[in-house]
C-alpha cells in the first residue's frame, strides 16, 4: 500500500566509488530529486560506510512529506573485525547502525545485498529477519540479488516483499519469466542499474 514515485533515486554516489562528491553537492541532488516528485530512495551501508544513509537522515528530518528509505545490510567490513562478504549472523547489529544513521525508529525496507545462493535458499535467513520485524525494527525486508535464479528461490518465501535486480535496455532477462512471478506473487520490483552504471546516458564516449 505505498504510494511510491514510479522512478526512485539510487544513492551510491553520494556515498563513494564515483569520484568525490562534495557534501553541499550530495545535499542539493537530493533535494532537487524531492522536488521533482522523487519520495523513494535507495542506498546500503556500505556507502560510503554510513556517509549515504546520513545524508538520507537529513532529507528525512527536511520535510513533512513522507519519503520512503530502503537500505542494503549484510555486506559491511570497514570499522569492525569482520571478513568481507556476506554476513547474515550480524544483520540485527547492522540494523542498529543504520536505524541511527537514519535517524529513524524503524527502517520501511531492509535489502539483503546480494547474499550467497545457499543463504537465499535457507528457511532459517528469512526467520532472523521476521524476528527483526516483530521487533519493529524493520517495517518490510526483500533482497538485492546478482542473478534471476537466486530472485525466483528468493520469491517462494512468503513475507519478501521486494527484489532488487538489474534491468535495462542491455540486461533484458527479468522481463522473461521473473516479472511475470513477482507480479503473480504481489513482489515489488525494485530495477537497479536503469542506466547501466552512466553508458545510457548519452554522456559516455570513446573519447570519455
Amino acid at each position: 500500500d505505498w504510494n511510491v514515485s514510479e522512478v526512485g533515486l539510487g544513492c551510491w554516489q553520494i556515498g563513494w566509488c564515483w569520484g568525490d562528491v562534495e557534501d553541499n553537492d550530495a545535499r542539493e541532488l537530493l533535494k532537487k530529486s524531492l522536488d521533482q516528485g522523487i519520495n523513494f530512495f535507495d542506498t546500503s551501508d556500505l556507502y560510503g560506510d554510513g556517509r549515504s544513509e546520513k545524508f538520507l537522515a537529513e532529507l528525512i528530518k527536511s520535510t513533512s512529506e513522507k519519503i520512503y528509505v530502503t537500505t542494503k545490510l549484510g555486506r559491511r567490513a570497514r570499522g569492525t573485525n569482520y571478513l568481507k562478504g556476506y554476513k547474515h549472523e550480524h544483520m540485527e547489529e547492522f540494523i542498529d547502525r543504520s536505524l541511527t544513521n537514519l535517524g529513524v525508529d524503524c527502517i520501511d525496507l531492509v535489502q539483503l545485498h546480494c547474499p550467497p545462493s545457499e543463504i537465499i535458499s535457507r528457511k532459517d535467513t528469512y526467520e532472523k529477519m521476521d524476528e527483526l520485524v516483530q521487533k519493529g525494527k524493520v517495517a518490510h525486508y526483500g533482497v538485492s540479488v546478482h542473478k534471476i535464479s537466486d530472485a525466483m528461490k528468493a520469491i517462494q518465501f512468503p513475507n519478501v516483499k521486494s527484489i532488487q535486480l538489474v534491468f535495462n535496455i542491455f540486461r533484458q532477462k527479468p522481463a522473461e519469466a521473473f516479472l511475470k512471478e513477482a507480479k503473480k506473487k504481489n513482489i515489488g520490483v525494485i530495477a537497479r542499474g536503469p542506466l547501466a552504471s552512466g553508458l545510457l546516458t548519452g554522456e559516455i564516449n570513446k573519447e570519455t
